[in-house]
């Protein structure tokens, strides 16, 4: 990591209200960073705080931090409702809705509101960094910076180049994310970008499997973690991402590539317009509802 790099990168804004908004304002603060995490609405950014809050007292109780570590990190975060309170930051991270019209339409907003030298950076798992690259005055600003959930946990960080982004910001997101402790690769604006490009297929297919009968949900979960060693099973997994935003991944690699591994199962798009998106509905591939 190259201390110079991030010398002026005092102020992180993090722009999201959902788990990985929150994830990466703890990584971020941790890592000595300021922190101004917005949320459009006053409850919502205060049960942020409150996430966060009880995410270091689990810390403490695990001996993990010391209680004055952990007042030093939660002193360096802010909660706040207005996106203009963002203008200070010199660096941008939205963690917003996986919508492409809506994290254009944040970009465009953040343009006007901070500086030229303000690196405005996005957590999309799948969309094309230079279509909200396009909409702002300064293009060469706009990295892709994606953490992977739960930030906190999770090693990796996809560095993502837009065709417009310049050479110094990409360096200086590199040296963000190695700042905040992160294994960093370096990828090409390609939807899917290296993680969900191989991952979402896999995925699919499992659901493909299960819909034609060649398999139970169990067997399949099981096959995949007792013969690839794998934590979790693919169905498992796909409730704990969401069938929303599964879908929502797959068919961005379907529309980017046109393959027909990457068309979005049948049963996939069926459970997602029933409303079972996974944990996050209580109903998925496997019911939560009772646990």
């Amino acid at each position: 990591m190259s201390t110079s790099l991030t010398a002026n990168l005092k102020t992180v804004g993090v722009v999201g209200s959902g788990i990985m908004g929150s994830g990466i304002a703890e990584v971020a603060a941790k890592s000595g960073f300021n922190v101004i995490l917005r949320s459009r609405a006053q409850a919502s950014a205060d049960a942020m705080l409150a996430g966060l809050d009880k995410s270091l007292a689990k810390q403490v109780e695990r001996g993990k931090l010391e209680e004055a570590t952990r007042d030093e990190i939660r002193g360096r975060v802010r909660a706040v409702t207005d996106l203009t309170e963002l203008s200070e930051c010199d660096l941008v991270l939205e963690s917003i809705v996986e919508d492409l019209p809506a994290k254009r339409e944040l970009f465009s907003q953040l343009s006007k509101i901070c500086s030229d030298k303000t690196i405005l950076a996005t957590n999309t798992s799948t969309l094309p960094v230079v279509e909200m690259a396009m909409v702002t005055d300064h293009p060469e600003q706009i990295c892709g910076i994606h953490f992977f959930n739960p930030a906190p946990m999770m090693a990796l960080v996809e560095i993502v180049r837009p065709i417009t982004a310049s050479d110094e910001v990409i360096a200086t997101a590199r040296a963000f994310a190695e700042a905040c402790g992160k294994t960093v690769v370096d990828v090409r604006d390609q939807a899917g970008f290296i993680v969900n490009a191989l991952l979402f297929p896999y995925l699919n297919n499992a659901i493909n499997l299960l819909d034609g009968g060649v398999a139970s949900r169990d067997d399949i979960d099981a096959a995949m973690k007792g013969g690839c060693n794998f934590p979790m099973g693919p169905l498992e997994l796909l409730d704990l991402v969401g069938l929303d935003t599964s879908l929502a991944i797959i068919g961005a690699l379907y529309e980017e590539f046109r393959q027909p591994n990457y068309a979005p199962a049948p049963l996939l798009q069926r459970m997602v317009s029933a409303n079972r998106l996974g944990r996050k509905s209580g109903r998925g591939f496997y019911d939560y509802s009772k646990k």
